[in-house]
């Protein structure tokens, strides 16, 4: 915008001094004759003035012009004027005559050219910015019209950024699959001499930040050819057409760069199945979706280009997209394993600086159910958390509170009373014992703390012992009743319970009812009740009914309170049995705000804590009031146990 404003005040001004340097816009002087000008001279009328030869009149032909004292001359337009304009021929003695007074200066003869190339330059300038402002802005207009429908895919530079197989782990599965990919791309007559034909298309599924967009960079860079990056998002516009027209031309220029990669982020978002909408046929989305089903479908494999779309959602596209002869692949990136995630964290690693204290193996361990960009993360904050620690290396313990931030929420030191802390301590001292009491076979208790982190006013954190790939009924019966430890442990203290146990009791319950619905691990037996759903359009109004009858909703009901009743009696005999423990627990809490998962073995062995507890109590907080009301505190959750536990619990499938 800057820019433009100078170029109007330019063309203003050039406008302002053509205007003024045109004579007609200049009051004209009177013309008189060469003799008048001699009688004026003699009688010294004249205050100035200057003599011109004509070259197209001749050698003597002159033009005078001058000014008088006084108005004493009337121009064209009958006003009274002191200038004067002759013009004629000048004798030599009339000349001389002129010289003598002084007050006359001669000017050269001028070209005519010179005088007319004067007046035209300016012109020429005001045009060509009108030019540069109104022609130019049109033509770049029209050519934005006619891009409309151009594809947006990005072309990824070979030199720049390039990725190879040796930036990817975790997945080792996927990419001996995609391997295949490379081959093909750096001979091709390979597998054409055995009458094989290379997928056409590959579908990459998985979790977000599992790495498939970087599988697929990483193929471009193994084989060494150009990498074109879309989102499907880019192909969906408000004027139907616009997207096929840009799914036409992407192929178009895969073909005009190949060999080559062709790479669709998020097909889902222009793959979805076809009549699933509210509109008609003829939307845009839809007509987007026909270009490419037909694109591919004509594509010739032989041009060596290869088309590698991502989702993280393959229920929703359409089966004609999946079908052979389109993705003719698809390959599946799932969440890393032990084993993969210690080699991501290795690879991730290679540019920080980690101390000799670092042990990758144990963090892989302690961090199930993390992809591959969360394990980066994870190494990103533990760095920045050493920076900020004045640190030259990356700690253990940077590495291990960058997963506690990661995981749980930051630490947040909020000013708490006696009683709400007490409150707090007994309710984390609750899900710790009965955590540490039965789930410590396969959830052993990594640290209890009564410091804020996230939502949670406190929390108790478990690390699983290895991976966990199923939900087993009696370790999910373990979880709930852990889960309501922290209510029960309120209840038994205090004879009260408070608002804090809200999100155990949502995670109670939806465990309970996938026991039920999902898992079969009920009476009502293996019959699936939880996606059993229709959904009917009447009109515009969208409505869904069970496909099952009341008399079972009320069944499913009744074994999913019984199951949370079963859990709620037998984990409130254990905390009343262990009531010292509980104690000592809390009390432990209150003095040293964060334990680990020793001391509360300890506690329950010995009745007290043995090993040295490292106090993360910086200022004594006792003696300053409260910053919070107590409605306020109350009507926030003490504790998401599920936030410890989610990592290693299974999730319904």
């Amino acid at each position: 915008m800057p820019k433009v404003f100078l170029v109007w005040i330019i063309v203003i001004g050039l406008v302002v001094v053509v205007w003024q340097l045109n004579p007609a816009n200049v009051s004209p002087a009177a013309d008189i004759k060469i003799a008048d000008v001699m009688e004026q001279a003699e009688q010294g009328v004249i205050k100035s003035g200057t003599i011109k030869n004509e070259l197209a009149g001749g050698r003597d032909w002159v033009v005078i012009t001058g000014e008088t004292n006084e108005k004493q001359f009337t121009n064209a337009k009958g006003e009274s004027t002191a200038e004067f304009r002759s013009k004629g021929r000048l004798t030599d003695s009339n000349l001389e005559k002129l010289q003598a007074t002084g007050i006359f200066r001669e000017i050269e003869a001028t070209n005519t050219w010179s005088q007319l190339a004067g007046q035209i330059i300016p012109f020429v300038i005001i045009i060509g910015l009108l030019y540069f402002l109104f022609v130019r802005q049109l033509r770049n207009a029209g050519k934005g019209a006619l891009s409309f429908g151009k594809s947006k895919a990005k072309m990824l530079h070979r030199d720049r950024d390039k990725v190879n197989f040796k930036n990817v782990a975790g997945c080792d599965e996927a990419k001996e699959e995609i391997a295949e990919v490379v081959d093909f791309l750096r001979d091709p007559k390979k597998f054409q001499r055995m009458g094989g034909k290379i997928p056409k298309g590959i579908l990459l599924v998985g979790p977000p930040g599992t790495g498939k967009t970087l599988l697929a960079k990483a193929v471009a860079g193994e084989a060494d050819v150009p990498f074109f990056s879309v989102s499907g998002s880019d192909f969906v516009e408000m004027f139907v057409g616009v997207g096929a027209s840009r799914v036409r031309d992407m192929f178009e220029q895969g073909r005009k760069n190949a060999p080559c990669i062709i790479f669709i982020d998020e097909i889902d978002a222009v793959g979805r199945q076809r009549g699933a909408g509210l509109g008609g046929g003829n939307d845009e989305r839809e007509q987007t979706l026909n270009s490419l089903l037909v694109e591919m479908d004509g594509f010739d494999t032989t041009d060596g280009v290869i088309i590698v779309a991502a989702t993280n959602r393959p229920d929703v596209l359409d089966n004609a997209l999946l079908r052979p002869g389109r993705f003719d692949r698809q390959i599946h990136v799932d969440l890393p394993d032990l084993v993969g995630r210690e080699q991501i964290l290795r690879v991730h690693a290679r540019k920080i600086a980690l101390s000799d204290d670092v042990d990758l193996g144990s963090v892989a361990r302690a961090t199930s159910g993390m992809s591959g960009a969360e394990l980066a993360n994870l190494l990103n904050e533990g760095a920045l958390l050493a920076a900020r620690r004045n640190k030259k290396k990356v700690e253990a313990i940077d590495i291990e509170d960058a997963r506690e931030k990661v995981l749980f929420g930051r630490e947040r030191r909020r000013v708490m009373d006696d009683e709400d802390k007490r409150k707090t301590a007994v309710h984390e001292a609750g899900h710790a014992l009965i955590g540490a009491l039965l789930l410590d076979e396969w959830f052993p208790i990594h640290k209890v703390t009564i410091l804020p982190r996230g939502q949670a006013l406190g929390m108790a954190m478990y690390v699983p012992r290895k991976e966990q790939l199923s939900a087993y009924k009696k370790r999910v019966l373990d979880q709930i009743a852990m889960a309501l430890g922290g209510r029960i442990a309120e209840e038994l203290c205090f004879d009260d319970i408070s608002s804090g146990a809200s999100g155990d009791i949502k995670q109670v319950t939806s465990m309970a009812r996938h026991m039920v619905c999902d898992w079969g691990m009920s009476p009502l037996g293996p019959i699936a009740y939880g996606d059993n759903q229709d959904t009917v359009f009447l009109g515009r109004e969208i409505t869904r009914h069970e496909n099952y009858s009341q008399e079972t909703a009320r069944q499913i009901d009744h074994e999913i309170r019984k199951i949370v009743d079963e859990q709620y009696e037998r984990a409130t005999k254990i905390l009343t049995e262990r009531r010292a423990a509980l104690e000592a627990v809390a009390d432990a809490l209150m003095e040293y705000e964060t334990i680990e998962g020793k001391h509360v073995l300890e506690i329950l062995e010995h009745g007290e804590i043995q090993s040295p507890v490292i106090s993360s109590k910086p200022i004594d907080v006792e003696s300053k009031p409260s910053a919070d009301s107590d409605g306020e505190k109350k009507s926030k959750d003490k504790d998401e146990p599920e936030t410890g536990l989610g990592s290693a619990a299974p999730h319904p499938a």
